[in-house]
């Protein structure tokens, strides 16, 4: 797809080949920021895995120590004493038969969707709506959970979903372009700690092939694989 002039720019002001540092990708993606808004930072890492063999399919969640820089607008399917928790705790979006049918409606105004066991009957009849965008709950990622109070806490709070794709990419944002470094560095590692600690015992040869990081409107910039898990 055809890239503008500040991208175009950008490209020639760095090493695109070459393999940098933790510290070096981060510093480049900061200084290679030209968009008028506060872009995101995002990691994005190959992995030596088959998606295709379910013991080898790697989903899940980390809590990234600095946060993520955005407001997450999250739903809760829960009812009773659960739906007053997750209000309190600063769910957006809390409900149960009403809030399922809102979403059938076509409302989906909301970045993630938790909802307590015993709401899933309900929430499983909205594959349709919520599977091609992500957002069905799931207990691997800790959005189906009995204290959905917690969970929106720690979502609210930095906790990001990591998925690999069919052709085993994981990305994951962490962070914006005014984040320091150091929050931004915090925040890479914690990732890649978390995906070294999910590595499938079958999986075989190199796990991590790749690694980049790139700004919302930037250039990918590409990491030492071996440096970046030392």
């Amino acid at each position: 797809m055809p890239r503008g002039k500040r991208y175009d720019d950008a490209t020639k002001r760095y090493d695109r080949d070459g393999l940098h540092t933790i510290d070096e990708a981060v510093e480049l993606a900061k200084s290679l920021s030209g968009a008028k808004f506060d872009e995101t930072i995002e990691l994005v890492m190959r992995l030596g895995i088959d998606p295709r063999k379910t013991e080898e399919a790697i989903r899940g969640t980390v809590a990234l120590p600095a946060g993520t820089g955005r407001v997450v607008r999250i739903a809760v399917f829960a009812q009773g004493e659960a739906a007053i928790a997750a209000r309190d705790a600063g769910a957006d979006i809390v409900g149960a038969d009403d809030l399922a049918a809102e979403i059938e409606g076509g409302m989906l105004d909301f970045d993630v969707v938790i909802a307590s066991p015993d709401m899933m009957p309900t929430v499983g009849k909205l594959g349709r709506s919520l599977g091609p965008r992500g957002l069905m709950p799931n207990p691997k990622t800790g959005t189906v959970t009995p204290d959905v109070a917690k969970a929106v806490g720690e979502f609210k709070g930095g906790r990001v979903e990591y998925r690999a794709d069919r052709n085993a990419n994981v990305a994951v944002p962490i962070g914006k372009v005014s984040f320091s470094s150091e929050d931004l560095l915090s925040n890479f590692r914690a990732v890649v700690d978390e995906l070294v600690r999910v590595k499938p015992a079958s999986a075989k040869g190199r796990y991590i092939k790749r690694i980049g990081v790139a700004t919302t409107m930037g250039p990918g910039i590409k990491v030492d694989p071996a440096v970046a898990t030392n």
